[in-house]
């Protein structure tokens, strides 16, 4: 298997966690349950800020999700391992960190 085969085969396995674990975060609240916002801390307060959270925890899975097809879509085209930004190449250490990475740590650092 080529190195190239192997980031693609870990990259299609971390986007099958994420999308399952999205998929859990994403089902509506348990029928019956109360959300709100009052002056009481009490089971509806909990349950809002519970919910605030895994919107917060969805979206960060959701830009992770698009990082992977991203790099799935450079592998096919050729261009993984080049930044996005400047067109220079990607450190191996920083693609063994984070394989889904599209840009080089300068370009990354300034957005």
């Amino acid at each position: 298997m080529s190195r190239l085969d192997a980031v693609r085969r870990a990259l299609f396995d971390r986007r099958a966690d994420l999308a399952a674990e999205l998929g859990r975060l994403v089902e509506p609240p348990a029928e019956g349950a109360a959300v709100s916002f009052g002056k009481r801390i009490g089971d509806g307060t909990t349950e809002a800020v519970e919910r605030l959270s895994t919107t917060a925890a969805a979206r960060s899975i959701s830009d992770s999700l698009a990082d992977i097809d991203r790099a799935l879509a450079k592998i096919d085209d050729g261009t993984y391992g080049r930044c996005d930004e400047c067109g220079r190449e990607i450190g191996a250490q920083r693609l063994e960190a984070l394989p889904a990475a599209s840009r080089c740590v300068d370009c990354a650092g300034r957005a």
